[in-house]
């Protein structure tokens, strides 16, 4: 039964610290010759054939441009107040893509990285960018390559109970059936990772949020995590939240949290 596969999921109000040790044992299991630093490789870890094509288009990766690209972005001083995106985070921005999504205590909710950036723009009178393609993956990849091979540190507070219902919103939206088609994210991604659903091999849920943003040969451009989720739940024939809406944020948090120790591959190419 999907109950019981599924267990990672269970008790409902398990502290994050104990879901995340459930889940990655889950994974070292199913998949014991990989070490959680494999993880970042996403299918690639598990599907050596592909792998192998990967890793040729590796050697001249389509996401290159978007990394020179998202530097200058960086560096260039906003039209109206002079400043810069630096400004607005700790470390001037660099290296730090590993600890989001953050917790904001002041404003009660998940602020992933890509909302930062929103809202550094909006405090510069600038517009905010296209959450799903463009010039904000341009930004993340630039933020992300500076923080490659650090191990995702995401916090979840366990004393705000805002921070606790905002994660284990996440967690029940990942584990909850949706749409047509009546999957869960969990469907393919812990109960059958590993499997093939037609050609390809289904991804493990371990390590999902570390390769982002993310040039897809089926886009033919860059994309951020949030596009994914929302095809994903396209194609399944349920409804898609808005990108960084607070549904999205929260699945984000839950993810990347279950993730924590799996380094920073971002910003990677995939099919």
């Amino acid at each position: 039964m999907l109950a019981g596969l599924l267990f990672v999921a269970f008790p409902l109000h398990a502290a994050p610290s104990q879901d995340r040790q459930q889940f990655q044992e889950h994974y070292r299991r199913l998949f014991p010759q990989l070490r959680l630093s494999d993880y970042a490789n996403g299918v690639y870890a598990i599907d050596p054939v592909a792998r192998e094509s990967w890793q040729a288009i590796e050697e001249f990766p389509p996401y290159e441009e978007a990394i020179e690209q998202g530097e200058k972005l960086f560096n260039m001083p906003f039209p109206q107040t002079g400043g810069r995106y630096a400004d607005c985070f700790p470390e001037k921005g660099i290296g730090i893509a590993h600890r989001y999504p953050q917790w904001d205590k002041d404003k009660g909710e998940v602020v992933t990285l890509a909302q930062a950036l929103n809202d550094c723009r909006e405090r510069s009178r600038e517009k905010p960018l296209d959450a799903e393609k463009g010039e904000i993956t341009f930004l993340l990849a630039y933020m992300a390559y500076t923080s490659r091979d650090q191990a995702i540190e995401i916090t979840i507070p366990e004393d705000d109970p805002r921070a606790l219902a905002a994660y284990r919103q996440g967690k029940n939206f990942y584990y909850e059936r949706h749409g047509q088609l009546n999957f869960a994210c969990a469907t393919c991604h812990v109960q059958n990772a590993g499997k093939r659903i037609r050609s390809e091999i289904l991804s493990a849920s371990l390590g999902h949020t570390a390769n982002w943003p993310t040039y897809r040969l089926k886009w033919g451009e860059m994309g951020t995590l949030h596009r994914r989720f929302r095809e994903c739940l396209t194609q399944i024939r349920a409804d898609a939240p808005p990108a960084q809406s607070v549904v999205l944020r929260n699945l984000e948090y839950f993810l990347s949290y279950m993730s924590n120790g799996v380094p920073i591959t971002g910003p990677s190419t995939r099919k």
